[in-house]
């Protein structure tokens, strides 16, 4: 399938959906917030010292944070499109009160010029308050979502997460789109420079975790929607041995894919990592329309544009895919994956009941379906000669409206049956535990608009404000989701203490098994926590007969 193409007027629309599809997130800034301790402290708080000197953190009672670590030197001048450069090793303490800068990205409204930097490789590390244990705590490493092209490590608060699980967290920057995505001739055969650099964060890991009081060889990468692909990515990369030693992946999976006119009526189907030819063939293009055309010494032109000017919206969706062919990722993924050569770790993987919710809500206004005639042309443009057969499977007699239909369906042929099948490709060989995220009533993050008439549900990314606190949300959780994601808190570190999420006093989590009942449902209340057939409330045996 080809990446995600539009047409120059549907451009906007398509870059604001692509960066809501890999990080709600996106939707506010991080200083729309609410303010949360990881943003106080004074300047006498607690100094480690790391392999490139010793910095000072913010004290907050039962949690210290160390923000604006730099991991590898600013990617800058003749080190943009390189691999992540050691940093260079600073004297005296560095100040470690506040985060490092984004890295370039559009704003999600589409409107107004880049922000961040292109000096942008740092991380952030919270740990629990007290002296760790002799072997240290367990380490979790969050990638980031932004579909590639948006997002930072700091628009998380890790402080709940790390004391109640008693873990090390720590969260990365990453170069994007153009910058961090971007292909040429004249690169070779480079690899995706954001992938490259979460393999550097996670080698300072390895060389500081101890410091902090974790364990280098307890490493849990995990990540949502972009941050998910790239946790994917790593479990493929030959280049990240030893780097880590269980996943979590979350709306997001080697094997995730957009029929056509899943986003925007009319675009291509697409998958979420690109050949090499096609990355350097678009690099080419785009260097020609640049003023860099091939055989003029385009590379070193192209590192002598200011990079604003490579931040834009068609660079940006042109470049928002990691490339495969190279020593970092030498092949697709989902193929890696399917036969078995991949990093052999327990794994957590899941998705929500409503994944596509978001990006239908966000796009009705634009490309309305307000009747059976509207449902028939989106399903003719997606599916073609199946139409029929997938109009049988999802009768608008069944839902509320058209628009609930056709999210429901885009949601499990994209994500919910995709992700099944790369749970059984895992679970072959590694400990699998699948979830679903399945609270109908989870809080719209701030800036999602309301939209009379469609519930967003348990949508994409909407069990975020449930792991990490406080978030960005248009009311605060009840005392019942309050109390799910407790238990998902637990879940989640206890699977970085030992590899197995179960625990006493929560409800117990099998591992998958290519049988019923396939996933944990996460949801409030007395029975919200329960196993579920998600392959059949997803209608997954019709997708998958569709694939074949």
């Amino acid at each position: 399938m080809q990446h995600v193409r539009l047409p120059h007027r549907k451009g906007g629309a398509l870059l604001a959906l692509l960066l809501a599809l890999f990080s709600v997130t996106s939707v506010t800034s991080a200083a729309a917030a609410p303010p949360g301790p990881q943003r106080t402290g004074t300047p006498d708080g607690p100094v480690v010292t790391t392999d490139h000197g010793p910095v000072r953190g913010r004290a907050h009672g039962t949690y210290a944070t160390y923000e604006g670590i730099p991991y590898a030197a600013p990617p800058t001048g003749d080190l943009r499109w390189r691999p992540p450069h050691p940093a260079r090793p600073w004297q005296g303490v560095r100040d470690a009160g506040a985060p490092g800068p984004q890295c370039l990205q559009l704003p999600m409204a589409g409107t107004g010029g880049p922000t961040g930097s292109e000096d942008c490789l740092y991380l952030n590390v919270t740990t629990p308050a007290g002296r760790a244990p002799h072997r240290g705590r367990p380490v979790m490493v969050w990638v980031h979502g932004g579909g590639f092209i948006g997002g930072a490590g700091s628009d998380y608060r890790t402080g709940r997460l790390a004391e109640r699980g008693d873990s090390v967290v720590v969260t990365v920057n990453y170069r994007l789109g153009a910058l961090g995505f971007f292909g040429h001739r004249e690169l070779g055969d480079a690899p995706a420079f954001g992938l490259a650099d979460q393999q550097a964060a996670l080698r300072w890991v390895q060389a500081n975790a101890a410091r902090f009081g974790g364990d280098p060889h307890n490493v849990t990468l995990f990540g949502e929607s972009a941050g998910a692909m790239s946790t994917c990515a790593q479990l493929t990369s030959p280049t990240a041995a030893g780097l880590f030693h269980k996943a979590v992946l979350q709306s997001g999976s080697c094997t995730t894919a957009f029929p056509r006119g899943a986003l925007v009526p009319g675009t291509p189907a697409s998958e979420f990592f690109a050949p090499e030819e096609t990355v350097q063939k678009a690099g080419a293009a785009a260097a020609a329309k640049l003023g860099c055309p091939e055989g003029s010494g385009a590379l070193a032109c192209l590192r002598g544009l200011s990079a604003e000017k490579l931040v834009t919206p068609e660079l940006s969706q042109t470049f928002s895919r990691p490339v495969y062919g190279n020593a970092l990722l030498p092949t697709a993924p989902d193929r890696a994956l399917a036969t078995g050569r991949f990093h052999k770790v327990p794994v957590v993987q899941g998705t929500t009941s409503d994944e596509m919710r978001l990006f239908t809500g966000l796009n009705l206004k634009q490309y309305p379906l307000r009747n059976a005639q509207d449902y028939r042309a989106r399903l003719a443009d997606s599916f073609g000669a199946a139409a029929a057969a997938v109009e049988a499977e999802y009768p608008l007699a069944k839902y509320p409206s058209p628009a609930l239909a056709w999210s429901a369906l885009l949601t499990d042929t994209t994500f919910t049956c995709t992700s099944l099948r790369a749970d059984r490709a895992l679970a072959g060989h590694v400990p699998t535990y699948a979830y679903e995220f399945a609270d109908r009533g989870a809080p719209a993050v701030m800036g999602v608009p309301e939209v009379p008439g469609f519930p967003f549900g348990a949508a994409h990314a909407f069990e975020l404000p449930y792991l990490f606190s406080p978030f960005p949300v248009q009311r605060p959780l009840d005392e019942a989701q309050v109390a799910l994601s407790d238990r998902m808190i637990d879940y989640w570190t206890r699977f970085a203490h030992a590899g197995d999420p179960n625990g006493p006093g929560a409800p117990h989590w099998a591992a998958f098994r290519d049988r019923a009942p396939l996933a944990l449902s996460l949801a409030p209340g007395a029975h919200g926590i329960r196993p579920v057939d998600i392959g059949a409330e997803h209608h997954c045996a019709f997708w998958d007969r569709q694939q074949g």
